[in-house]
């Protein structure tokens, strides 16, 4: 059986993939809206102002570790035949947890003090919104998942 690993870092699909996750966060920051929201939005186009492909980059480092984390829950939708996307839907919390997990370590041995201050002044909003991002995410994964 193929791991999402291998699904989301394949040589022919990883380019793709960087790309919709880049325009997948851009749509999930355009949708904030409240204080919280322009928090959000603030800090994301800060660290993309300061520092240009910072995002793609980070993006681009990311996809394999978060294949890893998320391919659990991959393989249990596959095992039950069930849509990748509603899955990842009805299994949110777990699954942004493990992402966090993840963003979490690289924001603490993060040496870019913009980035770092940025997540932590975000961080008590992020499992919601992780979890928010879950219907996008969820379609994105069936895309390339086939």
């Amino acid at each position: 059986m193929t791991t999402l690993v291998e699904v989301l870092t394949s040589p022919e699909k990883k380019a793709a993939v960087v790309d919709d996750c880049c325009a997948l966060i851009d749509l999930e920051v355009a949708d904030k809206g409240g204080l919280s929201g322009v928090a959000i939005k603030a800090g994301y186009a800060a660290v993309k102002g300061i520092k240009p492909g910072f995002i793609k980059q980070a993006v681009t480092d990311l996809v394999p570790e978060f294949a890893k984390a998320l391919d659990p829950l991959f393989a249990d939708a596959r095992s039950k035949n069930e849509p990748l996307g509603a899955y990842f839907v009805k299994h949110a919390s777990p699954a942004a947890d493990a992402l966090l997990a993840i963003t979490d370590g690289k924001a603490q041995r993060s040496k870019h003090a913009l980035v770092k201050g940025t997540y932590e002044r975000l961080r008590g909003t992020a499992k919601k919104n992780v979890e928010a991002a879950m219907p996008r995410l969820g379609k994105m994964i069936e895309k390339f998942a086939g």
